[in-house]
């Protein structure tokens, strides 16, 4: 049976016993005639054709500049093809067994510089000291603290915008932090943000939260965060763009590695269960150790 024929059966068989969309049917037709053509120009066939084979086909994907997530795809489709050759004693053998998808990079987190944090922090410092309406003095200094929180301990956003008030009024050296999972964590507050607390505490009704609010939740939303806090950003001359919540957090643990952290310090910081989560900060090491080698390796230029 020829390639196209077996192909042909495949798709057949998707149809009438899968169900596969119409759209899904044509995918697979583009992909397995793709494969089919890289095979015959190796001088194989769909019922010969080896691990190795396929491994090639994904390189010559990779090279063509296909992505990870799109090669993965085809690399589906492939795989079902053969297990179908399988089902029905056409091959005794999967060359797609063993073969790994491909997988994308993760991203790098954003990173703001230590100077623009600075700047941050100071723009938000200022404001907060400059007097203003009731309603705008808290607001600025509300976004001054919650600021040097996030940059001090490297919170979830969740986690800072509905922190209890008696997580940090037993010790205001340290809070305890419940994280995913209902996992409590301690984590330590450096003196200017132990600081902004109190003078923040010494402002609020008696209540529950840190950062209370009038919404259903009771304390303040993400959303409201992240809106004071590009605004914030705009202010002072930095693209909101670049600036989030989040970007505080990913700023926290990256300068604590470039500072000599260790990473799985880092990780219990962070709330990370998994080692392999904290690893996406590596970059920053690498970077580090790139600098230490340049630097101090006799045969480096000058």
């Amino acid at each position: 049976m020829s390639g196209g024929h077996l192909i042909a059966s495949f798709l057949e068989m998707m149809s009438a016993e899968r169900g596969a969309a119409a759209n899904t049917i044509e995918a697979y037709r583009r992909d397995l005639a793709h494969y089919a053509g890289f095979v015959a120009a190796q001088g194989q066939t769909l019922l010969t054709s080896t691990r190795g084979t396929v491994t090639a086909w994904l390189d010559d994907l990779n090279t063509e500049g296909l992505s990870a997530a799109s090669s993965a795809r085809r690399l589906s489709a492939v795989r079902q093809f053969h297990k179908f050759l399988c089902a029905d004693g056409l091959r005794g053998d999967d060359p797609t067994r063993i073969v790994a998808s491909p997988k994308a990079r993760r991203a790098l987190p954003k990173v703001l510089s230590v100077a623009e944090v600075d700047r941050l922090l100071a723009l938000a410092e200022a404001e907060a000291s400059t007097p203003a309406s009731a309603q705008q003095q808290a607001s600025a200094q509300r976004l001054y603290v919650l600021l040097e929180m996030l940059y001090a301990t490297g919170l979830r956003v969740s986690e800072l915008v509905s922190l209890r008030r008696a997580a940090v009024m037993r010790d205001s050296a340290f809070i305890t932090v419940t994280g995913k999972g209902n996992k409590d964590r301690v984590v330590p507050m450096n003196d200017r943000a132990r600081d902004a607390v109190r003078a923040w505490v010494a402002t609020l009704e008696p209540g529950l939260f840190l950062f209370p609010a009038k919404g259903e939740d009771g304390h303040l939303s993400r959303q409201v965060f992240a809106r004071d806090l590009k605004a914030l950003a705009a202010r002072a001359g930095i693209s909101s763009a670049r600036v989030a919540p989040h970007v505080l957090r990913h700023a926290f643990a990256s300068h604590l590695l470039a500072g000599g952290a260790d990473l799985r310090v880092v990780q219990m910081l962070l709330g990370h269960a998994d080692i392999s989560t904290t690893q996406i900060y590596t970059h920053v090491l690498d970077e580090k150790l790139r600098n230490l080698v340049e630097s101090h390796h006799p045969l480096a230029e000058g």
